[in-house]
Protein backbone atom coordinates (compact mmCIF):
# COMPACT_ATOMS: atom_id res chain seq x y z
CA UNK A 1 0.00 0.00 0.00
CA UNK A 2 3.02 2.57 0.69
CA UNK A 3 4.80 1.56 -2.25
CA UNK A 4 1.83 2.42 -4.46
CA UNK A 5 1.40 5.59 -2.47
CA UNK A 6 4.85 6.19 -3.23
CA UNK A 7 4.70 5.79 -6.66
CA UNK A 8 1.47 7.65 -7.44
CA UNK A 9 2.87 10.67 -5.49
CA UNK A 10 5.75 10.64 -7.85
CA UNK A 11 3.90 10.39 -10.86
CA UNK A 12 1.69 13.64 -9.52
CA UNK A 13 5.03 15.02 -9.23
CA UNK A 14 6.19 13.78 -12.65
CA UNK A 15 3.19 15.11 -14.68
CA UNK A 16 3.24 18.40 -12.51
CA UNK A 17 6.73 19.06 -13.64
CA UNK A 18 6.54 18.17 -16.70
CA UNK A 19 3.42 20.42 -17.22
CA UNK A 20 5.64 23.35 -16.18
CA UNK A 21 8.62 22.61 -18.00
CA UNK A 22 5.52 22.80 -21.25
CA UNK A 23 4.02 26.29 -20.11
CA UNK A 24 7.96 27.41 -19.56
CA UNK A 25 8.81 26.61 -22.73
CA UNK A 26 5.30 28.09 -24.31
CA UNK A 27 5.87 31.45 -22.95
CA UNK A 28 9.95 31.54 -23.56
CA UNK A 29 9.25 31.19 -26.93
CA UNK A 30 6.23 33.46 -27.62
CA UNK A 31 8.62 36.30 -25.85
CA UNK A 32 11.79 35.36 -27.55
CA UNK A 33 10.57 37.78 -30.37
CA UNK A 34 10.87 40.78 -27.85
CA UNK A 35 13.37 43.47 -26.88
CA UNK A 36 12.28 42.79 -23.22
CA UNK A 37 12.20 39.33 -22.96
CA UNK A 38 12.11 38.33 -18.56
CA UNK A 39 9.62 41.50 -18.00
CA UNK A 40 7.85 39.39 -21.22
CA UNK A 41 8.08 36.07 -19.15
CA UNK A 42 6.99 37.51 -15.87
CA UNK A 43 4.10 39.13 -17.18
CA UNK A 44 2.47 36.67 -19.92
CA UNK A 45 3.76 33.36 -18.22
CA UNK A 46 0.09 33.26 -16.84
CA UNK A 47 -1.37 32.83 -20.26
CA UNK A 48 0.65 29.63 -21.00
CA UNK A 49 -2.13 27.43 -20.69
CA UNK A 50 -4.17 28.74 -23.04
CA UNK A 51 -2.03 30.63 -25.69
CA UNK A 52 -0.11 27.45 -25.91
CA UNK A 53 1.87 27.96 -29.58
CA UNK A 54 -1.21 30.67 -31.09
CA UNK A 55 0.92 33.50 -32.17
CA UNK A 56 -3.11 35.08 -32.14
CA UNK A 57 -3.14 34.47 -28.53
CA UNK A 58 0.00 35.66 -27.48
CA UNK A 59 -0.71 38.90 -28.92
CA UNK A 60 -3.95 39.31 -27.16
CA UNK A 61 -2.16 38.45 -23.89
CA UNK A 62 0.44 41.46 -24.34
CA UNK A 63 -2.11 43.82 -25.09
CA UNK A 64 -4.51 42.62 -22.45
CA UNK A 65 -1.39 42.69 -19.84
CA UNK A 66 -0.24 46.47 -21.52
CA UNK A 67 -3.78 48.13 -21.31
CA UNK A 68 -4.17 46.59 -17.76
CA UNK A 69 -0.76 48.23 -16.88
CA UNK A 70 -1.49 51.69 -18.68
CA UNK A 71 -5.05 52.20 -17.05
CA UNK A 72 -3.15 51.05 -13.29
CA UNK A 73 -0.43 53.59 -14.46
CA UNK A 74 -2.92 56.67 -15.29
CA UNK A 75 -4.93 56.20 -11.94
CA UNK A 76 -1.24 56.30 -10.71
CA UNK A 77 -0.44 59.72 -12.24
CA UNK A 78 -4.10 60.75 -11.24
CA UNK A 79 -3.01 60.26 -7.74
CA UNK A 80 0.53 62.17 -8.09
CA UNK A 81 -1.35 64.70 -9.81
CA UNK A 82 -3.64 65.27 -6.27
CA UNK A 83 -1.39 65.09 -4.08
CA UNK A 84 -0.13 67.82 -1.98
CA UNK A 85 3.31 67.30 -2.41
CA UNK A 86 2.42 68.86 -6.46
CA UNK A 87 0.44 71.72 -4.98
CA UNK A 88 2.73 74.24 -3.60
CA UNK A 89 5.22 76.88 -4.89
CA UNK A 90 7.91 75.47 -7.56
CA UNK A 91 5.49 72.74 -8.36
CA UNK A 92 4.09 74.15 -11.20
CA UNK A 93 6.40 72.31 -14.22
CA UNK A 94 6.07 68.88 -12.17
CA UNK A 95 2.20 69.02 -12.53
CA UNK A 96 2.13 70.82 -15.94
CA UNK A 97 4.16 66.95 -16.70
CA UNK A 98 2.13 65.42 -15.01
CA UNK A 99 -1.03 66.29 -16.10
CA UNK A 100 0.04 66.15 -19.64
CA UNK A 101 1.36 62.86 -18.98
CA UNK A 102 -2.10 61.86 -17.93
CA UNK A 103 -3.87 63.09 -21.10
CA UNK A 104 -1.45 60.82 -22.89
CA UNK A 105 -2.02 57.53 -20.84
CA UNK A 106 -5.88 57.86 -21.64
CA UNK A 107 -4.75 58.35 -25.24
CA UNK A 108 -3.06 55.21 -25.18
CA UNK A 109 -5.46 53.54 -23.15
CA UNK A 110 -8.26 54.23 -25.61
CA UNK A 111 -5.82 52.93 -28.56
CA UNK A 112 -4.93 49.65 -26.75
CA UNK A 113 -8.99 49.18 -26.05
CA UNK A 114 -9.88 49.61 -30.11
CA UNK A 115 -6.53 46.75 -30.14
CA UNK A 116 -7.98 44.34 -28.03
CA UNK A 117 -11.39 44.92 -29.30
CA UNK A 118 -9.23 44.00 -32.74
CA UNK A 119 -7.90 41.06 -32.10
CA UNK A 120 -10.93 39.39 -30.23
CA UNK A 121 -12.53 39.33 -33.85
CA UNK A 122 -9.72 38.59 -35.96
CA UNK A 123 -10.96 38.20 -39.67
CA UNK A 124 -9.13 35.10 -41.96
CA UNK A 125 -9.27 36.44 -45.24
CA UNK A 126 -5.50 37.79 -46.48
CA UNK A 127 -6.94 40.79 -47.45
CA UNK A 128 -8.71 41.68 -43.99
CA UNK A 129 -6.38 40.21 -41.80
CA UNK A 130 -3.34 42.57 -42.95
CA UNK A 131 -5.74 45.33 -42.65
CA UNK A 132 -6.36 44.22 -39.18
CA UNK A 133 -2.77 43.79 -38.96
CA UNK A 134 -1.89 47.71 -40.08
CA UNK A 135 -4.35 49.10 -37.88
CA UNK A 136 -3.08 47.15 -34.93
CA UNK A 137 0.51 48.18 -35.39
CA UNK A 138 -0.94 51.81 -35.91
CA UNK A 139 -2.91 51.90 -32.54
CA UNK A 140 -0.18 49.57 -30.12
CA UNK A 141 2.61 51.95 -32.10
CA UNK A 142 0.50 55.41 -31.01
CA UNK A 143 0.07 54.12 -27.39
CA UNK A 144 4.15 53.36 -27.51
CA UNK A 145 4.65 57.24 -28.82
CA UNK A 146 1.80 58.47 -26.30
CA UNK A 147 4.16 57.19 -23.70
CA UNK A 148 7.67 58.24 -24.85
CA UNK A 149 6.05 61.93 -25.09
CA UNK A 150 4.77 61.36 -21.22
CA UNK A 151 8.58 60.57 -20.76
CA UNK A 152 10.04 63.82 -22.29
CA UNK A 153 7.50 65.72 -20.57
CA UNK A 154 9.69 64.41 -17.66
CA UNK A 155 13.22 64.26 -19.32
CA UNK A 156 12.47 68.22 -19.95
CA UNK A 157 12.07 68.47 -16.58
CA UNK A 158 15.15 66.64 -15.03
CA UNK A 159 17.39 69.09 -14.40
CA UNK A 160 15.02 71.82 -12.95
CA UNK A 161 15.70 71.93 -8.99
CA UNK A 162 13.06 70.66 -6.76
CA UNK A 163 12.57 69.56 -3.43
CA UNK A 164 14.18 66.38 -2.69
CA UNK A 165 10.55 64.57 -1.72
CA UNK A 166 9.14 65.81 -5.48
CA UNK A 167 12.77 64.85 -6.85
CA UNK A 168 12.28 61.07 -5.57
CA UNK A 169 8.52 61.40 -6.70
CA UNK A 170 9.50 61.85 -10.34
CA UNK A 171 11.97 59.44 -10.42
CA UNK A 172 9.48 57.01 -9.53
CA UNK A 173 6.65 58.31 -12.02
CA UNK A 174 9.59 58.03 -14.77
CA UNK A 175 10.25 54.37 -13.84
CA UNK A 176 6.47 53.58 -14.05
CA UNK A 177 6.06 55.25 -17.32
CA UNK A 178 9.32 53.51 -18.87
CA UNK A 179 8.02 50.16 -17.51
CA UNK A 180 4.81 50.35 -19.45
CA UNK A 181 6.61 51.49 -22.30
CA UNK A 182 8.85 48.16 -22.24
CA UNK A 183 5.32 45.98 -22.25
CA UNK A 184 4.19 48.05 -24.82
CA UNK A 185 6.94 47.41 -26.79
CA UNK A 186 6.92 44.11 -26.26
CA UNK A 187 2.80 43.75 -27.31
CA UNK A 188 4.11 45.15 -30.45
CA UNK A 189 6.66 42.67 -31.02
CA UNK A 190 4.15 39.85 -30.25
CA UNK A 191 1.84 41.72 -33.27
CA UNK A 192 4.88 41.87 -35.43
CA UNK A 193 4.84 38.16 -34.83
CA UNK A 194 1.50 37.68 -35.58
CA UNK A 195 1.35 39.55 -38.77
CA UNK A 196 4.33 37.51 -40.00
CA UNK A 197 2.88 33.84 -38.45
CA UNK A 198 -0.99 34.44 -39.73
CA UNK A 199 -4.15 33.24 -38.24
CA UNK A 200 -3.02 29.41 -39.29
Amino acid sequence: MAVLLISTLLLLISSSSNHWVCSSSYVEDACSVTRYQDLCIRSLSSFSRTAKSSPSKWARAGVSVTLSESKNTTQFLVRMLQDKEFSGPGTNRNRIALSDCVECFREAVDELHRSLALLRNLLDGAADFEAQMADLTTWVGAALTDQDTCLDGFRDREQVSVKSKSKSSMKMVRRRVRRVGYIMSNALALITRLASAGLA
